[in-house]
């Protein structure tokens, strides 16, 4: 039973009649990414009606407004827009956009790519295109007619900012960073400058942590620690924090711990970075051992979001454990919540401010000798490594047929009870992969870099991060070439040569895919040989050699007949009927795809034998039986509305279009173009100009085909 919409297509006369309207593209939920406000948030009353005035001067424009806050490491400008910004959300209704630019952390800023990509994922955008170019001119589409806050934290210069700028008018930017940023001033940013709070405000910060009847008691004392902090509001409340984690300390007793061993106020440092470390080291002494080690590990890992799983991998300890530890650490104020992961089990996620990980960092040199600092990064790595090949032997089973070496065991993998699961931590945790494969790069584990960008695999299939997929093969291969690890490199060959096919790189892709077929003739594996000879007919087939990758699907599905791979041979005969299709050929098209769709079913790859079934609905309606088409179109787009696969609804929608026009039905045409173009709008430019041609050829219809 098919839901949605029917066809009345009993006797066709040159009408096709949908009873129904056609079901509408799922729509992702309105991002809400803003950090929360600290709960201690306090003394920003000037600062906050000078941000009023700043955008009220620069209202009416063409572009969108742009206000850049600046100030010192730990003076509060996170905190200040923070709060700021909560309070003008119901002013943009299309969602509140936030990336961290890590403009001054040891591994370097973030490229625009990354912020990028978020983005566009955040706004609905199922697969990412590889160039940066391409990246921005999606952005600037996607964005052209919103109403969007974006926060562009930790900033490190203009340049690594104005790609990020949305189209709207509409829109409202703010940037937070330790420089000025002046170079933005051509984009039309206006300009705030963050200092320190007053003394009364920096206790009434003090107080809030602390508790009113302990400050009471000795406000000299508060005072001095608030001296001592500078009114620096990370210092302030790192020092709050430790009192309200000690209730029988004393307030003077922290003061004299902050003046322990120091000179005069005046070495606190221009920027109060003194102050900040001061009430660090105050703050780390007081941590239990455990909170202490994990403190530690956690900065010297590659990443900017941390949870229970990957702490207690790293620490050696149970994630409850772990989870125990991080709440003792965001007690003493030494990590930041950012929220709920989507992942299995809810669990939270943690950061560090940048100066904390810094600390944390530094504690890590001094206090663990390398060789445990070594162990603290294998253990990361094969954590990462054993979560993704168990989410990989989920989604991707017939895949998941490599060895995986580990330099350690690792700590047990998250638990995945579904594939939506599965992917969704793939998803969420895809910059921590990419961080361990670069580490392991870096580090010269071979073996785990290639087979982590092997375990990787549902990731690139699945959610189609091109830019990550081309990075990851090109280090995968190089370390499977350095490790002599001769299926590695052919594995490495293959799925590296579909990424970049994915992004137009067919002759490239073609040249990976011969390199595979070579090898594999040498080695004699027949199956990793009908791999390389399908991947050099998609080549062909992308660059339009339709005759050469018809050969080359031929040689494949022969190979894998012979072998008995019957997964793949239907694979190859779904390619077979696209170049019967391409040759207008639907009668011989419909023969192959309805062998390739039983098999496929039959093997229970369900993702798969729904785009047969697309396909096979095309042919059907191309060759005269529009009733069946259609009805078989339908189903396939029910399966892939289940699936998830945003781009290929799109797809059958516009081969719904295609039956109902060459049927002579243009009212229903436009409906399938209109809800097609509205799914390929943030997929794929290419497409969407395609569907709008076919709007534009067919008529007006319901809806704006712009």
């Amino acid at each position: 039973m098919v839901a949605g919409s029917s066809v009345q297509a009993r006797d066709i006369h040159g009408g096709v009649h949908l009873h129904h309207a056609a079901p509408s593209p799922r729509r992702p939920p309105v991002p809400r990414q803003l950090l929360p406000v600290p709960a201690h948030f306090t003394g920003r009353a000037r600062d906050l009606r000078a941000l009023d005035a700043l955008r009220a001067a620069r209202a009416g424009g063409s572009a969108p407004q742009v206000a850049v806050v600046s100030g010192p490491a730990g003076v509060g400008k996170t905190a200040l827009v923070s709060r700021w910004l909560s309070a003008l959300a119901p002013e943009f209704p299309d969602g509140q956009l936030y990336a961290d630019l890590r403009g001054h952390t040891p591994a370097g800023p973030a490229g625009p790519t990354e912020a990028l990509a978020g983005f566009l994922r955040a706004l609905g955008a199922a697969s990412i295109p590889g160039s940066l170019a391409e990246q921005a001119a999606l952005w600037r589409s996607l964005t052209a007619d919103l109403r969007l806050v974006v926060m562009l934290d930790n900033a490190l210069s203009a340049a690594q900012v104005r790609t990020l700028l949305p189209a709207a008018p509409g829109s409202l930017v703010v940037v937070t960073s330790r420089h000025r940023l002046t170079g933005l001033g051509v984009d039309g940013a206006g300009f705030h400058q963050v200092g320190m709070l007053d003394p009364a405000a920096a206790l009434e910060l003090f107080t809030r942590g602390v508790g009113g009847d302990r400050v009471a008691a000795d406000r000299p004392a508060a005072r001095e620690v608030v001296g001592l902090c500078a009114c620096l509001p990370l210092a302030v409340c790192l020092a709050a924090a430790q009192l309200a984690a000690r209730p029988r300390r004393s307030v003077a007793a922290l003061a004299s711990a902050l003046t322990r061993g120091r000179g005069p106020l005046e070495t606190l440092g221009v920027e109060g970075d003194t102050a900040v470390r001061t009430a660090l080291d105050e703050s780390f002494a007081t941590l239990p051992a455990g909170a202490a080690d994990a403190y530690r590990r956690m900065g010297l890992l590659p990443v900017t979001r941390y949870d229970g799983p990957m702490v207690g991998a790293v620490c050696g300890v149970p994630p409850e454990e772990a989870e125990d530890l991080l709440e003792l650490l965001l007690e003493v104020n030494l990590l930041e919540e950012t929220g709920t992961s989507r992942a299995p089990g809810a669990r939270d996620r943690y950061r560090f401010h940048d100066l904390v990980r810094q600390h944390a960092a530094g504690r890590a040199e001094t206090d663990l000798p390398e060789p445990e600092r070594r162990v603290t990064l294998r253990r990361f790595v094969d954590w990462c490594l054993a979560t993704a090949t168990a989410a990989e032997a989920l989604l991707t089973p017939s895949h998941r047929n490599l060895p995986r070496d580990y330099g350690r065991q690792p700590a047990p993998p998250v638990a995945f009870d579904a594939q939506a699961p599965a992917l969704a931590w793939l998803d969420e945790h895809r910059y921590d992969l990419m961080a361990a494969l670069r580490l392991a790069a870096r580090e010269g584990w071979d073996a785990s870099t290639w087979q982590l960008v092997d375990a990787m695999w549902p990731l690139f299939l699945r959610l189609r991060p091109y830019d990550l997929w081309n990075e990851a093969h090109a280090l995968g291969l190089a370390a499977a070439r350095r490790a002599g690890h001769r299926a590695g490199e052919g594995r490495m060959l293959t799925s590296g040569g579909s990424g970049l096919c994915h992004t137009g790189r067919f002759d490239e892709g073609a040249r990976w895919f011969e390199d595979a077929l070579r090898h594999a003739t040498e080695d004699g594996d027949e199956r990793q040989r009908a791999q390389a000879l399908h991947g050099l007919g998609r080549a062909h087939f992308g660059a339009g050699r339709t005759r050469d990758a018809e050969v080359h699907y031929g040689h494949a599905l022969t190979l894998r007949e012979a072998i008995g791979h019957t997964r793949g041979a239907a694979l190859s005969r779904v390619c077979l009927g696209e170049i019967a299709l391409a040759h207008d050929r639907p009668d011989l098209a419909a023969g192959r795809l309805a062998t390739a769709r039983a098999e496929l079913v039959a093997e229970g790859d369900s993702y798969d034998a729904a785009r047969a079934l697309a396909l096979l609905g095309h042919a059907t309606a191309r060759g005269g039986d529009a009733r069946t088409g259609m009805r078989r179109l339908l189903r396939a787009l029910v399966e892939f509305e289940n699936a998830g696969s945003v781009h290929w609804q799109a797809r059958t929608m516009e081969y719904l279009g295609q039956a109902c026009q060459e049927h002579r039905a243009p009212t229903e045409a436009v409906r399938w173009f209109t809800r097609s173009l509205a799914l390929y709008d943030p997929v794929s430019p290419t497409d969407a100009a395609r569907l709008r041609t076919r709007l534009r050829e067919t008529g007006p219809g319901p809806a704006d085909a712009r």
